[in-house]
């Protein structure tokens, strides 16, 4: 969550850094700490990006991302989830334009 936890996974060995959850800093928070980190490292933003803010991320620096709840919540029926998996493939397709 802070460049100084990134640059101790990447001294660790990391070859890339999942920021979770990035709700807590957003996109403001990932182009801040993007700025000091290697810029070929990806770096995948999990918990709080879906389909209505993907580009807001890819613009601050997100190589990519993990969904959960945006995919699959207890409950959820499996035509929804092919609807909502369908709506997450075009919304990221779409910000990697």
């Amino acid at each position: 969550m802070t460049p100084t936890e990134c640059f101790a996974a990447l001294q660790a060995g990391a070859t890339g850094l999942k920021i979770f959850p990035a709700s807590l800093i957003g996109p403001d928070g990932l182009k801040a700490i993007r700025a000091v980190l290697p810029k070929a490292l990806p770096v995948y933003a999990v918990g709080g990006a879906g389909p209505a803010n993907f580009a807001q991320w890819v613009n601050a620096g997100a190589s990519g991302f993990g969904i959960g709840t945006a995919l699959y919540t207890p409950g959820t029926t499996p035509e929804e989830i092919t609807t909502r998996a369908a709506t997450i493939v075009a919304a990221h397709d779409a910000a990697f334009e």
